[in-house]
């Protein structure tokens, strides 16, 4: 009986130790990393930052387009909006000078940096150093004096030296006549609407911000900003197409009041 016992045991045994090793468990090892793929030795050239403003502003000389007879621009403004209708035949040399930089964006982000109430808002210096540079010379001939300074229209200032015009326009906030014997030429007016936008620049500076043109030119909106910070800004200024051909200066409400005599428009 034990015998049979211990030959059961020894049968077990062998036959536990005779189970194929494929019968147990396996775990399939991981593949090996992929190879690091090589740096390329071809270093990229950053692309350069976009201009500020349109780089054919540095070229004044180029900028020589005839307008047309009648166009429209409209300016967007801290204040709101307003357009002006440029009639070519008032001034043409005034106007072609507009045009051409209206078209390339010159007024974009420029402030109105003179208010001086009941007499004129002045603008034309641009934002970008650079720019105010490249224009300071830029002269055009005078046009003869077709229209009167009348409410509402739009001259180019200048110096009384003959053939002074560069970029500073102002717009009449009442009728200056006594300017159109002095060479000062309107070539364009506000749209009805608009003067009222024209009337809200701020006007706090007086003519104090207007005497600091110099600085303002060389130091661009980074002074502005800083000095004269609350003066209003023109966001753009762009052509918007043709005008209807009776554009007239607006006509001033009755006042009791008698403003006081004001410096002329310069430059």
């Amino acid at each position: 009986m034990r015998f049979a016992r211990f030959v059961a045991f020894v049968a077990a045994f062998f036959f536990l130790a005779s189970i194929p090793s494929n019968c147990q468990t396996s775990t399939t090892p991981a593949p090996a990393p992929a190879p690091a793929k090589p740096k390329s030795a071809t270093t990229t050239t950053p692309k350069p930052a976009a201009s500020p403003y349109d780089r054919t502003l540095l070229k004044p000389a180029l900028l020589k387009d005839v307008a047309p007879a009648s166009y429209q621009v409209k300016f967007d403004t801290s204040r709101g909006d307003f357009t002006v209708t440029v009639t070519r035949a008032w001034a043409p040399n005034g106007a072609d000078r507009f045009y051409n930089l209206v078209k390339h964006h010159f007024y974009d982000g420029a402030r109105i940096y003179r208010a001086v109430p009941g007499f004129v808002v002045q603008f034309g210096i641009s934002a970008y150093p650079p720019v105010n540079a490249a224009w300071e010379k830029a002269t055009i001939k005078d046009d003869p004096v077709t229209q009167k300074n009348l409410r509402g229209t739009l001259t180019f200032a200048k110096i009384p030296a003959p053939n002074s015009r560069t970029t500073d326009i102002f717009i009449n906030l009442k009728d200056n006549t006594s300017l159109d014997s002095q060479g000062f030429a309107p070539f364009a007016v506000v749209d009805d609407k608009g003067i009222n936008i024209v009337e809200m620049f701020y006007d706090q500076y007086g003519d104090s911000a207007g005497l600091d043109q110099e600085p303002m030119k060389k130091g661009g909106e980074k002074y502005i900003a800083t000095k004269w910070p609350k003066l209003d800004t023109i966001k753009s200024a762009s052509i918007v197409g043709a005008a209807a051909p009776a554009a007239k200066p607006v006509a001033k409400p009755a006042s009791t009041t008698t403003a006081k005599p004001a410096p002329k428009p310069q430059q």
